[in-house]
Order: C-alpha cells, then structure tokens, then sequence
C-alpha cells in the first residue's frame, strides 16, 4: 500500500502504519494499532492574531474517531494548535507536549523535557509504543533566545517507536539541521519521518528568515536521518509559509531524493514503511 484517499462521510478510515496530512502541520499517524494525532488545527479560514489561515482540514476532527494520542509540538502558535484544535485535543486520553506547553495546558497534556520517553500501551498485543522527545529550534540557531534558552519559543520534535514498528521521527516546527543531526546521531535507524517544512516567515522576526524548514533543508534532514519514507506537512494553509509543495518537489529532486518524498493530496494516506 502506497496511499489511498479517504472517501465519504465516514470517519477516517484506520490503517495499518501509514500517516496522512489533514493541512498545515496537522498530521494522522496510524501506528501500533494506535491513532496519533500531531499538532490539530481544526480552525476555518480567518484571521488568528497576526497569524491568517487560507484552508481549513481535509478531514474534520469529528470523522476521525476514536484517538488515543496527541502530540503537540508547542501551543503558543496558532498554526500548530488553533482553538477547535485545542479544544479537540483536551478530549484524548494524553496530550504530550513540552514541559512548558503541558503546564499551561494542563490535564491531560504530559510534559516531556528533550530525551525523556513515554509509553503508550499499545491494543495490537506487540507491547508498548515509545515516545522520544527531542529536541527542536524554532527558528534560526542564532536567533535570540529567551530566558530559558529557546529561540522564538518552546517547541519540541518527537520519535515513535515499538517491537517491529518502523521508528517515526516527527520534527515540530524546527528549522536547525543541527538539531536534526543530534537526532540521528543519538536514534540511529529512523525509518521514516513527518517533517514541518514551508518556510514560514514572520514580519518582524529573525529579519524574516524562516522559523520552519525551507525545502532544501527538508531534503538535506531527510539524508541526514537515512530515512526511507518522507512525509512533508506545513507547507500550505496559512499566509506566512513561504513555500509549498512546488518547491518541495524541487528540492528532492535537486538532491536525488525524490523517491522518499510522500508529497500527496490532503487526506491521503502514505506507508511509513519504504
């Protein structure tokens, strides 16, 4: 299985082990027997702050199901967490998230500094699923950081892995290729990874250079990491990404990669085995 459309009004058909971008950074993982939401924007088109969303959802939270896992890879932003997102995702049974975003999330959002772990029981009888947090920058790696050491603000990326699962690097919003190389130094062996690209930049910030990874350094991370499978999200649905798939395709092609890159439609389901 490559990829196939969910179709209907039927809630999001489940899978195997396969993700699908539902817009912006908004990603479905169906892993372990598992559904794993990943930063939920449900929001309509509008304005948010200084902040303008252009598309809503593929697939509204109301046909996804039961979900047993949301990772949130920082609240402060609205295109990572919006208010029907936000409210959908105190719904699950766990939020993990940074040990900043959990606190002011609260309940029953967990917080988890950079290299601790979580286990999720998993109903497939193979044992426990384990979420890795790592870490991410948000921005450029010499941009002002705050008291606590963080450019822009707290975020944090996150790998998933399991007895005879592939193991799942999902990014956040991090733009440090240095953090990426860090990752997979210390998590040999990941198989596929969602990486946050687009590109965004914002009037005002770091001499609006990108707080997100533009396409040449999505690709650059995805041959840092060795991983087999590509799954880009953030790269449309909001006025300050910069670039979209277009240049995506470009820069996996420029480096030869293209055969890793799952660049499909919205609501469409990729293997996260290569």
């Amino acid at each position: 299985m490559h990829a196939s459309a969910a179709t209907g009004d039927h809630d999001l058909p489940r899978q195997g082990c396969a993700a699908t971008v539902l817009g912006g950074p908004t990603t479905v993982i169906d892993v372990g027997g598992l559904r794993i939401v990943v930063d939920p924007t449900f929001d309509d088109p509008g304005p948010h702050g200084y902040l303008t969303k252009t598309l809503g959802p593929a697939v509204p939270e109301d046909r996804l199901g039961p979900v047993d896992v949301v990772l949130v890879s920082h609240e402060a932003h609205p295109d990572n967490l919006d208010d029907r997102g936000r409210a959908f995702a105190m719904t699950a049974p766990v939020i993990l998230t940074s040990p900043g975003a959990a606190r002011r999330l609260g309940a029953p959002a967990v917080g988890l500094a950079p290299w601790a772990t979580f286990a999720v029981s998993r109903p497939d009888d193979g044992g426990d699923l384990t979420v890795l947090a790592v870490p991410a920058v948000h921005g450029p790696e010499d941009g002002e950081r705050d008291a606590e050491g963080h450019v822009n603000c707290e975020v944090t990326g996150f790998v998933l892995s399991g007895q005879g699962l592939p193991t799942i690097y999902v990014s956040g919003d991090n733009a440090s290729i240095r953090a990426v190389a860090e990752i997979a130094r210390r998590v040999p062996g990941i198989d596929a990874a969602v990486l946050n690209a687009g590109a965004a930049r914002v009037k005002g910030k770091f001499r609006e250079r990108p707080v997100s990874m533009d396409g040449r350094r999505v690709a650059a991370a995805a041959a840092v990491l060795g991983a087999g499978v590509v799954v880009p999200a953030h790269y449309d649905g909001w006025t300050h990404f910069s670039e979209g798939r277009a240049e995506l395709a470009t820069a996996f092609d420029e480096a030869g990669l293209s055969s890793l890159l799952r660049l499909v439609d919205h609501g469409t389901w990729s293997a996260l085995r290569g």
